[in-house]
């Protein structure tokens, strides 16, 4: 197994598979790289080099009880990134792992990114403020760090069956192998880097780091997603970004990368192969 250790003593699990120029892929709360599998065997296939990383107290990083913030997300990332010496990164990033890549561009520059995607990601704030009236109202995150402090295990099993994938609408099919797989992951970081993720992904506002992102940006994000609704993210950040395509997914689900896995993963080669 491979890991980085940080500066701080954090041991990073990260996957590093294949040649050719580096996409590295970040994931969303409170899962793990393997959320990216279907991604990382996909664009293997396509000639890149596919790198994904457990965010620290996520997955096989350490469990460490401290440093779970965008600031620390971010310079984790920036030490894979370094440990490997990549340059000319193309950063793809889910849900709060569109929050890290933003951050550590904003933090870090882009002297080794090409490009960044963001997919159903939480910038540019996903809490409500009276400069933001239309994030989500700071009593639902609040209600998300009880459950993950008392019920984890029942709350992620009950979130994956529900609003992650779209599974509560009406028509939906809910595959119970991608629930469990979901609940697999969530369950093997720890309950205390999960608890801080919360606030670090909803109250961290990256509207400074989105300015600085200069180069190719795609926002990708379905109208239909239920933890980071559309409208006070994906437009807002496209507007935000200064060379930004924005790409909507009519009744896609947060989880659109698992669910419509086909669709997402040939639209991003597309784009790719466009710059």
């Amino acid at each position: 197994m491979a890991y980085v250790t940080t500066s701080d003593g954090v041991e990073i699990y990260y996957k590093d598979w294949g040649e050719g120029q580096p996409i590295v892929f970040s994931h969303g709360w409170p899962l793990s790289s393997d959320d990216w599998d279907t991604q990382l065997m996909f664009f293997l296939g396509q000639g890149y080099r596919v790198i994904a990383h457990d965010r620290r107290g996520h997955g096989r990083s350490s469990q460490v009880d401290d440093g779970h913030d965008m600031d620390h997300y971010a310079a984790d990332l920036r030490a894979v990134v370094e440990h490997l010496d990549l340059h000319d990164v193309i950063h793809v990033g889910h849900s709060t792992g569109g929050g890290e890549l933003t951050h550590y561009i904003g933090v870090y520059g882009e002297d080794r990114v090409a490009a960044a995607v963001l997919i159903s990601s939480v910038p540019p704030l996903m809490l409500q403020t009276e400069a933001n009236p239309g994030g989500l109202p700071k009593e639902v995150f609040d209600g998300i760090q009880v459950q993950v402090a008392t019920n984890r295990t029942g709350f992620y099993r009950d979130f994956a069956s529900t609003a992650f994938y779209g599974y509560n609408r009406p028509g939906a099919e809910p595959s119970e192998a991608v629930i469990e797989n979901w609940w697999r992951q969530g369950m093997m970081g720890g309950a205390k880097a999960h608890y801080d993720g919360v606030v670090a992904f909803s109250q961290t506002d990256f509207t400074e780091d989105l300015k600085k992102i200069t180069v190719p940006s795609l926002v990708m994000h379905g109208d239909d997603d239920q933890v980071v609704p559309y409208a006070d993210s994906g437009p807002l950040s496209a507007e935000l970004l200064p060379n930004s395509t924005l790409k909507t997914y009519a009744g896609y689900p947060h989880g659109m990368p698992t669910t419509h896995a086909d669709v997402i993963n040939a639209d991003l080669l597309a784009w790719l192969k466009s710059l």
